[in-house]
């Protein structure tokens, strides 16, 4: 039976998130069903981030087992056919290892949040970014992200609904970057807890628009106590860009 790995990019507007719920169109339903649709077959796919609600993706990464062996062009070409009337698209397709796990085999994850930094509301951009009306300083904003580098207890980031063991995860890269008006943060770790990227996003824009200092930040890292970390950013401006196995990038 061979394992096949799928790359693939979505608008996140569409979905309620990665996975499969009861209320509403999940991406992993979407393919699970267009699977369906090509070769008759009923399988499970597996992600490697599972994005929530309103969250995109550049280059997700997921895996499914097919009992019968297709042309990877047939597949991407035979998926997308099935997809089109959703806001997703698999960019390709490859034959792995039965060992391989989108999830389980990743070593690494990067994600890039877009804030929209200028007075004027938002068009071509809404839903797709974070529009702040009030002026934001980057600068200080880079320099207090360099507290939530490396390995810390991150309770104080943590959505209260999340399941992980333990609170405690690596940061390998936390960096403040502009492009004309758009402020983006970029992170990449091996896994992040869930809504850990928006919340520090959220705390950074504190520390932009001067309500916090970069002592402010450190406390609160300090405190592992989601009480002291600062409000959750919207879903929209969060995109998952790439997954790492071994020395390979999903791009």
């Amino acid at each position: 039976m061979p394992r096949y790995r799928l790359t693939l990019e979505y608008d996140g507007r569409g979905f309620v998130g990665w996975q499969r719920q009861d209320s509403g169109l999940g991406v992993q339903q979407a393919l699970e069903e267009a699977v369906r649709g090509f070769s008759g077959e009923v399988v499970t796919v597996h992600g490697a981030g599972r994005t929530d609600s309103g969250v995109h993706a550049l280059a997700q990464v997921a895996h499914m087992d097919l009992a019968k062996e297709w042309a990877t062009d047939t597949i991407r070409d035979a998926l997308n056919a099935y997809l089109k009337e959703t806001p997703a698209s698999v960019l390709g397709v490859a034959v792995t290892s039965v060992d391989f796990h989108a999830r389980f085999s990743a070593v690494e994850r990067s994600y890039r949040y877009r804030i929209v930094n200028r007075r004027a509301p938002l068009t071509m951009d809404a839903g797709l970014a974070w529009w702040v009306p009030a002026r934001l300083d980057a600068v200080a904003m880079a320099d207090a992200a360099t507290v939530l580098l490396g390995t810390h207890d991150f309770t104080s980031f943590r959505a209260s609904v999340c399941q992980a063991k333990s609170p405690v995860k690596t940061l390998d890269e936390l960096t403040v970057q502009t492009s004309g008006n758009e402020i983006h943060v970029v992170a990449r770790a091996r896994s992040f807890l869930h809504h850990q990227v928006r919340n520090i996003v959220g705390s950074l824009a504190w520390v932009g628009d001067g309500k916090w200092t970069r002592g402010h930040l450190k406390d609160a890292l300090a405190a592992k106590d989601r009480c002291a970390g600062g409000p959750t950013a919207p879903a929209a401006g969060l995109y998952l860009t790439g997954v790492r196995y071994g020395e390979t990038t999903e791009i």
